[in-house]
């Protein structure tokens, strides 16, 4: 029976994966001059962000300030970027407090942002560094040409209590060369108003691989790489090895030759598809499809299901880093050995 003193459904971390995961990826941004500033999004476990710096991280991404305040609590990181958008005399206040204990940077992409930053940070001893967010394909967040980033870093550059610090992106996979383009324009656009880009962020687990294919990047941020999961394998990032968080669960109930049940739902393994079918890959059973969820209730199908109950299976989710938000506690092990039993510190935080 696999790890008999856990209790199901649980999350298994193996730290022998997750660590070879980090020291990997900091070798080839070594390799290729390329900072490495991991998103913590993906474990929101301190021990984790320590261990991605010690490894050779110049600092973390964080998306959100209670995420930030989370990996602080245990000490030992001096270096936070935020990429979020912050608004509101409430998350002001706490971002000027985060501002005393680490060196911190955040994004803007539109003025009344960037007028509230002003207004928190305007009467301060230090300006608050910011980078412009930018839109170079994806469609999430971002001013959406380079010559609006320019004006933007233009505001920026001109209001009290702040320092145009660069440009920051969340690429779309596979458009290396399309958003070079654009970040090249962009700082050339900064450049013709004598504005100086100390920093390009760029990144995202996909495209990690070509992360040297952005040249004028300065700094890359990727989080799921840590962990990996089923989506990743199948875009051909990594390998079904190079999954170090699992979802561990019980199969409670078999209706059918053809059916089981296991106690992980959309509690544990997520809705999440991410373009795939199914909701996860079952380690040793490819022929199984984890073909619905309810909240408690998970549904393996396979031509014959061969499992009975109390037989435990282990599955890679869709996406690492939702599992991760699941649950108030993950599991640490090595291979076949339970190391510890760990809080997610930043469970949770999202505002």
């Amino acid at each position: 029976m696999m790890f008999p003193e856990i209790d199901t459904p649980a999350v298994l971390v193996d730290l022998d994966i997750a660590e070879a995961n980090i020291d990997r990826f900091q070798t080839h941004c070594e390799q290729h001059g390329i900072r490495l500033r991991p998103h913590i999004k993906t474990h929101k476990l301190p021990r984790l962000a320590r261990r991605q710096i010690a490894a050779g991280a110049i600092g973390i991404t964080c998306q959100k300030i209670s995420e930030a305040e989370a990996m602080l609590a245990e000490g030992g990181i001096s270096d936070v970027l935020l990429t979020y958008n912050v608004l509101g005399a409430a998350k002001l206040a706490r971002l000027r407090a985060l501002a005393t204990r680490v060196r911190l940077t955040v994004v803007c992409d539109n003025e009344v942002v960037a007028e509230g930053l002003s207004d928190a940070f305007g009467s301060g001893r230090m300006a608050l560094d910011v980078l412009v967010e930018c839109d170079t394909g994806a469609g999430r967040c971002g001013v959406t040409s380079p010559e609006a980033a320019a004006r933007l870093a233009q505001r920026l550059n001109d209001l009290p209590g702040l320092r145009f610090a660069g440009l920051m992106t969340y690429p779309p996979a596979g458009r290396e060369a399309a958003v070079q383009d654009w970040l090249a324009r962009a700082v050339a656009a900064c450049a013709a108003r004598g504005l100086r880009v100390d920093t390009v962020s760029t990144g995202g687990t996909p495209g990690m691989w070509q992360a040297q294919e952005v040249p004028c990047a300065t700094e890359y941020r990727a989080g799921t790489y840590i962990y990996n999961d089923r989506s990743l394998v199948v875009r051909g990032t990594c390998g079904w090895k190079d999954c170090a968080l699992t979802v561990l669960a019980t199969v409670v109930s078999v209706p059918a030759s053809d059916r089981a049940i296991i106690d992980a739902g959309s509690k544990v393994l997520t809705s999440d598809l991410l373009g795939l079918s199914g909701y996860g890959h079952v380690l040793e059973r490819p022929d199984i499809a984890i073909e619905s969820l309810s909240e408690e209730h998970g549904t393996l199908r396979a031509e014959v299901i061969g499992l009975r109950v109390g037989d435990r299976v282990r599955i890679v989710p869709n996406h690492a880093c939702v599992v991760s938000n699941m649950l108030d506690r993950v599991e640490l092990i090595r291979g076949d050995r339970h190391e510890a039993t760990a809080p997610v510190a930043a469970r949770g935080r999202v505002w």
